[in-house]
């Protein structure tokens, strides 16, 4: 294991947020990752990192069905989720993951 310690989030200057994980993978991800990153980079014009792809990724992945899209945004709460609860549903289990 390393030494170094890396805060869980940080405050960037441009007002986004920045999380360390760590996150284990089977390899087919990994490769999946490596395919969207050289699309990036064909795209971009520049090299990409996988850091950068996932990020990309997330940012253009359609809400997952366990969101709850519409919440805080004035469309009201989702039926059958009583408001104030704070409920959240838990996330679907990945095959290749702990």
């Amino acid at each position: 294991m390393s030494d170094r310690v890396v805060p869980p989030m940080q405050a960037m200057p441009d007002g986004e947020a920045e999380l360390a994980l760590v996150v284990r993978l089977p390899w087919e991800d990994v490769a999946r990752l490596g395919q969207e990153a050289g699309r990036l980079a064909a795209q971009m014009q520049r090299p990409v990192t996988l850091d950068e792809a996932v990020s990309h990724r997330l940012r253009s992945a359609r809400p997952a069905a366990h969101a709850r899209p519409g919440v805080g945004v004035g469309s009201g709460e989702q039926p059958g989720a009583a408001p104030g609860s704070g409920s959240v549903a838990s996330l679907p289990r990945l095959s290749g993951s702990a």
